[in-house]
């Protein structure tokens, strides 16, 4: 049987694990639709166009320098440095976490200023290639992961092409393209209990071996999948030092700081006409009780609940507003039932 490789990829731009598409990502700068002026008096074309720039606005995730995001940008810079010459036994890093945590933001934002950086130190090199992002595919062979790679790179790939043909191929033009950082995210789908999974996790050895550049990876609950265990995986915990994603706590006072500084930014973020600054942070523990402490919940529940507001032409995010928001399922799950329900009661009529 023939092994399918990656096809069409439709528009490069809606992507990361694309050069187009990350560079549109790197040079990407969310700027808020500009306040109407007072008394401004708007045709229906006008406001319609207004109310979908802020809807737009919105819908983009704001980032926060949250303290993950702070140490793997920190960590991932001095591995680069410190690898810059090792010839072999380079050190990378692993973010791991559970769903929501907010790992691949870290990773992406860590490639982001590198980029970033090198461009500003060198900005006429436009043929460089400073970062790569590919993401590990299901049930992945070392051919899948290394076409993951000619893909990010728009590398043609035929079927006849061998697993040592493509990877020579992405070798030899990221070498050219002078590439320091590689991000590969969803490194929890590699199983390494199975044949393809152990075969596929020894093709990122090599190629982290090939390419003088740090990896940088991320996935599930790294620390109890199988990626440390066995051989191969004692080799990857003796390059690799993990970095936990945790969902954001409030048990003491430092922990409730951190929460509230994370709502108090993307409170700030919000272009909507008559909302009360300050409204969010009292909502601080609501905002926890619903979300669990995740920030991936947390940006989905105001982002929509601004959109909401919106639409409705209230114009500013309530409890009320936010109650009707429905997250996602492990948010939902966690969240605490109507003393009614709990009792098994049926709730009084209105």
């Amino acid at each position: 049987m023939t092994e399918e490789l990656p096809g069409d990829i439709g528009n490069p731009y809606s992507t990361l694990t694309t050069k187009e598409g990350w560079r549109a990502f790197v040079d990407e700068h969310p700027e808020p639709p500009a306040p109407l002026a007072p008394g401004a008096v708007l045709d229906a074309e006008e406001l319609d166009s207004y109310q979908e720039a802020r809807k737009d606005y919105h819908s983009s995730s704001v980032i926060v320098a949250t303290p993950t995001i702070r140490k793997v940008v920190t960590t991932g810079r001095k591995r680069i440095v410190l690898n810059r010459h090792q010839v072999s036994a380079r050190r990378g890093l692993i973010v791991s976490g559970s769903s929501g945590t907010g790992k691949t933001t870290a990773i992406t934002q860590l490639g982001k200023n590198v980029e970033q950086l090198a461009r500003r130190r060198n900005p006429a090199a436009t043929a460089q290639l400073p970062v790569v992002f590919v993401t590990v595919p299901p049930a992945a062979t070392p051919k899948m992961l290394a076409g993951e790679f000619a893909r990010f790179l728009g590398l043609p790939l035929l079927h006849r092409m061998s697993q040592v043909q493509i990877t020579n191929a992405v070798c030899d033009l990221l070498a050219q393209l002078g590439t320091t950082l590689v991000l590969v995210d969803e490194i929890h789908n590699l199983d390494l209990t199975t044949r393809y999974g152990a075969e596929a996790s020894d093709q990122l050895k090599y190629l982290s071996e090939r390419m003088a550049a740090t990896f940088v990876l991320a996935g599930l609950d790294i620390e109890t999948s199988s990626l440390f265990q066995g051989t191969r995986g004692q080799q990857i915990a003796g390059r690799y030092s993990v970095i936990p994603s945790r969902p954001f706590g409030r048990r003491n006072r430092g922990d409730r700081e951190q929460w509230q500084a994370l709502i108090v930014t993307l409170e700030e973020s919000l272009r909507l006409h008559r909302h009360q600054p300050g409204t969010l942070l009292a909502l601080d523990a609501y905002l926890h009780e619903r979300t669990g402490g995740l920030i991936g919940s947390l940006s989905q529940l105001i982002r929509e609940a601004a959109v909401e507001a919106i639409d409705s032409g209230a114009e500013k995010i309530t409890k009320r507003t936010l109650d009707t928001v429905e997250l996602d399922h492990t948010a939902e799950q966690a969240r605490p039932k109507p003393a009614s329900k709990r009792l098994g009661k049926k709730p009084k009529a209105a």
